[in-house]
């Protein structure tokens, strides 16, 4: 093989994989490394004795003694080309965790194997195992309680093994309850909510749901045809979202929240307009009905009549 030059991120990145792929080895030739490797000989046996002036800083920051450095058997080197490490500085030893770290650890894990498509995983068994033999005291009995989605993310597990899709009852903010059927792709969680992403039948897209707004979801005998479609950030503008514009006083846009997260702002003399994506014309009818004239929806025409309908609607409650 003719040497090919490393620079000096080629040289940390071999090295850092270097020493746990010796350790695997235990014993392996100069040649036989140098392959898995893609270096010459000479480079390896150069990066071999490098390992040697590695190790673990003292407490002042350098080496102190000669166990605290990495070592090699250099008789069989020499004489027989093969890499043997004789002073592993401690790597092989597994990290302590205290009682609390486990058992923060412990929770995580517990909560990530609730996630459809991967709680089933016999890797989270062994990990779960692991951490509580590596801690320095018996971990803390941690128990993650189920949220209320917890039967709609066993269903939409259940149509994620069986590749089939799911139909359900779904309620945005501020709309009416619609039927959904959808391809289901995702779950994921994001600031403490679960969300699944699929390709909606209706939308004839990809759209991501809150599964608390998700209700009477049942298994389907319809076999998932666009699971393989492409699946945005959670919460991508979608491509026939409106563009709704609305005008309000500097000091209401913290209650907009949300809202104005992506939001194109301008300045309208004392007041300010905002254009941003939503779903439906109803999105932002109870901001405005309830911000009392604070908040005004410019356009479109059917956004301004939607808001003027629901808080019609509401009037009408108390005549």
């Amino acid at each position: 093989m003719s040497p090919r030059p490393l620079v000096a991120t080629d040289r940390a990145a071999l090295m850092l994989q270097l020493v746990p792929y010796l350790l695997g080895k235990g014993e392996v030739s100069v040649a036989e490394a140098a392959d898995e490797f893609d270096v010459t000989p000479d480079q390896m046996r150069s990066m071999v004795e490098k390992l040697t002036v590695i190790g673990l800083p003292g407490e002042r920051g350098y080496w102190q003694m000669s166990n605290d450095l990495f070592d090699i058997d250099w008789d069989l080197l020499d004489q027989r080309d093969l890499i043997v490490i004789t002073n592993t500085v401690g790597l092989e030893r597994s990290p302590k965790l205290t009682a609390r770290e486990a058992a923060a650890l412990l929770a995580g894990l517990q909560l990530a194997r609730t996630v459809p498509g991967f709680g089933d995983s016999a890797l989270f068994a062994g990990l779960l195992a692991k951490l509580a033999r590596g801690a320095s005291g018996a971990p803390a009995d941690v128990i993650v309680a189920p949220g209320p989605v917890s039967e709609v993310r066993d269903t939409v597990a259940e149509a994620l093994q069986r590749q089939v899709a799911v139909s359900f009852t779904y309620k945005a903010p501020d709309a009416g309850p619609t039927t959904r059927t959808v391809d289901p792709v995702k779950v994921h969680i994001a600031t403490g909510n679960w969300y699944l992403q699929g390709w909606c039948h209706m939308r004839q897209a990809m759209r991501t749901f809150h599964l608390d707004r998700v209700s009477e979801l049942v298994l389907t005998d319809m076999p998932v045809t666009h699971g393989g479609e492409p699946v945005p950030a959670p919460f991508t503008p979608a491509e026939d979202d409106i563009v709704v514009r609305i005008r309000y006083a500097p000091s209401v846009a913290p209650l907009l929240g949300d809202y104005l997260g992506r939001a194109d702002i301008v300045a309208d003399g004392d007041l300010v307009v905002a254009s941003l994506r939503l779903p439906d014309e109803n999105a932002l009818r109870r901001i405005a009905a309830r911000r009392g004239g604070s908040v005004e929806i410019l356009d479109p025409p059917a956004a301004r009549q939607a808001a003027a309908a629901w808080a019609e609607a509401g009037l009408a409650q108390y005549r």
